[in-house]
């Protein structure tokens, strides 16, 4: 037997990953995997996928979502690594299935013999047939999700309506840490309809509580949300001032209690010191923003709930939801659905907590909960403020030593984290369930704070280590990358300080620090597109970044063109990554058209404010993004790779940070390094520098 992919040994079953549906001549064969559709395009790769492991005609493929009871467990959809986790797991169960159902002519026999395999045979016991030549991978195929999507059909978690749907919202703390003191019970609206405790089967809109978790059901969603109205004004709270000062983040992140998190430490990496270059840089908490805010349906039955969620980890949600009301795992289930994009570990798991905590008052009934809007920019996880500080050697022009520090909160409050439920609403629960000190994913995985802090050049002996902050009010998690975005933005901007201080070209100096071919090549091959050397217009700059995302991921780098007036503008980026073999090329390059749209957003716009009380972005006003009109233009070329596919999603983001950043230099000859690059933040390094 040849070397067995993780997921075929942990899901060994065939019925968990083929099945297939309807009559012989119209059969489909449904393939199941535990990676979720979020708006990537991840199920038209993987159909392409699967298409060429089972030998069939891509329009025979129909991919069905993630299933607790139904499908695999493949943890969760994130990481960038849907394609390297699933594609040799698809083609171990495709040459199974081909081993043992023989693919023939007309499509429609083969299609017939697969529907009689035994569901029930162990995918282990039997040697796979070697693939056959590739037919759908590395073809651009229409995205599979799009139509309906753009056709306003209801394939949205919020669009559902089943029979019998009531509607939910949940009353949130006014401010981080409030307690809630009392609540009405039992009153009326404003319009003289009702509210009703939860089981006095009065009509109108039922109330829900449970220790501090507040929430309204009813049968019409203008009701509920009068309801929530209502309630928020009459509600009354005990508030404090828990957060830290919104104008010194950094020192906030170093003080306080640390969890250290050693990656490397060589003999020789430099410490402080006059012979050293150093520089510290930061980013601001920052919101996932997706276009739509958070839900959850649930139903509660005497047999268990059954939930549906655009969680990024089904079955860890299911666990955590288990352990939170104590029940058999068993008897929860959870199939996704998606629903607005998601970037990481957004509100989804919460919202999906939130509908079965409704859906217990109201047994028999689906209850859909919906986020409001400030719900979901304040309420839902952040990702962290980060601040780190470089150092290096520099001899004859070259780096001689590095040494980095970086300060940051957790990058983890999944489901299950810790050994936690990690629901926002258990910790208001009569019976609580406490929220712990986020932390990160273990180094193996690629780590969070210390994500790619390592740097890719040649820099003689190195020194890294993070310090994971545990004592936040705040609670943070995952978002695309983690910590490489600041890591990255840090070494890269330090990169050209470098280049700059020894009197070298950016490029240049990269390229004399650099080994791996690959990273050569995309550094070489984006300045080339670029134009690296052109004269450009007045207060405009260009500047580079690269990184390797996770260090074993996709290499990228980009090259950005920004005019710098009463704003910074970024007029265009130029990508250019090897993300090894492509599955679907229009597919990667919208992931990383996409990654550093965002992250330029994020560069030049992004940042929750808040006071020493509440998070006060709580709309588009308040939490602006980058809109349409001020996108940048994007072109990506990807690099022809026999490599195994790698993830192309969050490549980007570090780099994109990066280039804009060091493109405003070139542009003001001054170095902004605390993230957003707003005119405030300018205004400041170029006072800095007069001081």
């Amino acid at each position: 037997m040849t070397d067995l992919p993780p997921h075929v040994i942990t899901n060994p079953r065939l019925g968990s990953w083929v099945a297939v549906a309807g009559g012989v001549d119209g059969g489909m064969v449904e393939v199941r995997v535990g990676k979720a559709e979020l708006g990537q395009g991840i199920a038209t790769a993987l159909a392409q996928l699967a298409a060429d492991a089972l030998a069939l005609p891509l329009d025979r493929i129909r991919m069905v979502a993630p299933h607790t009871a139904l499908g695999p467990d493949q943890g969760l959809t994130a990481g960038s690594l849907s394609v390297l986790q699933t594609g040799p797991t698809l083609a171990h169960v495709g040459g199974v299935v081909r081993a043992l159902a023989g693919p023939t002519s007309p499509v429609a026999e083969y299609v017939a013999r697969i529907a009689g395999l035994d569901p029930t045979l162990d995918l282990t016991t039997v040697e796979p047939l070697a693939p056959v030549a590739a037919a759908a991978v590395g073809r651009s195929e229409p995205r599979l999700d799009l139509p309906d999507k753009v056709l306003g059909r209801p394939r949205f978690l919020a669009d559902l309506r089943p029979e019998g749907l009531l509607h939910g919202r949940v009353l949130r703390p006014p401010s981080v840490g409030a307690v809630l003191r009392s609540v009405p019970d039992g009153w009326t609206l404003r319009d003289g309809s009702s509210l009703a405790s939860s089981g006095t089967g009065k009509p109108g809109v039922t109330l829900v509580r449970d220790g501090s978790f507040v929430g309204v059901v009813g049968e019409r969603e203008a009701d509920v949300d009068r309801a929530l109205e209502q309630l928020r004004g009459d509600s009354d709270w005990d508030e404090r001032d828990l957060l830290p000062d919104p104008d010194d983040l950094p020192g906030w992140l170093r003080s306080g209690t640390h969890e250290e998190v050693p990656v490397l430490d060589e003999e020789g990496a430099p410490g402080p010191g006059s012979d050293v270059v150093e520089a510290s840089y930061s980013r601001p908490f920052l919101a996932h923003a997706s276009i739509a805010p958070s839900a959850g349906l649930a139903t509660w039955t005497d047999d268990g709930v059954h939930v549906r969620s655009h969680s990024q980890g089904i079955h860890g949600l299911r666990d955590a939801i288990a352990a939170a009301l104590d029940l058999d795992p068993g008897t929860v289930v959870v199939e996704h659905v998606e629903n607005a994009g998601c970037y990481g570990h957004n509100a989804a798991d919460d919202a999906a907590f939130d509908a079965v905590l409704l859906a217990r008052a109201v047994p028999g009934r689906p209850v859909l909960l919906r986020w409001t809007r400030p719900d979901e920019l304040t309420w839902g996880p952040l990702a962290p403020a980060m601040t780190a500080t470089l150092r290096a050697r520099l001899e004859g022009g070259r780096i001689a030593g590095w040494s980095h520090d970086v300060w940051s909160q957790g990058h983890s409050a999944r489901p299950g984290y810790s050994g936690h439920p990690g629901l926002i609403a258990g910790a208001d629960l009569a019976t609580p369930v406490p929220l712990p000190p986020s932390t990160d994913p273990p180094l193996a995985a690629g780590g969070g704070t210390t994500r790619n802090a390592l740097p890719a050049y040649d820099v003689g002996p190195r020194r890294v280590v993070g310090h994971r902050k545990t004592d936040s009010p705040l609670r943070t998690s995952a978002m695309r990358a983690l910590g490489a975005h600041l890591n990255v933005f840090a070494i890269e901007s330090f990169m050209d300080d470098l280049a700059h201080t020894t009197g070298a070209d950016p490029v240049a100096f990269r390229l004399d620090h650099l080994a791996d071919p690959r990273a050569r090549h995309v550094v070489a091959e984006a300045a080339r597109i670029a134009g690296w050397g052109e004269e450009l217009p007045e207060d405009t700059g260009r500047g580079l970044g690269y990184a390797r995302y996770k260090d074993r991921g996709a290499h990228c780098a980009i090259v950005a063109d920004v005019e710098v007036t009463d704003d910074v503008v970024v007029r265009r980026l130029v990508v250019v990554a090897d993300v090894g073999r492509v599955v679907n090329p229009d597919g990667a390059r919208s992931q990383l058209e996409g990654g550093a749209t965002q992250a330029t957003s994020w560069t030049v716009k992004e940042r929750m404010a808040f006071d020493r009380r509440r998070l006060l972005g709580t709309d588009w006003e308040a939490y602006p993004v980058l809109r349409f009109s001020e996108t940048p233009e994007v072109t990506v070329h990807l690099v022809d790779s026999d490599a195994p596919s790698t993830g192309a999603g969050e490549a980007a983001q570090g780099p994109t940070s990066a280039a804009i950043a060091n493109a405003v230099h070139h542009a003001l000859g001054v170095r902004v390094r605390d993230l957003p690059l707003d005119p405030a933040a300018i205004v400041r390094a170029i006072d800095a520098l007069g001081g």
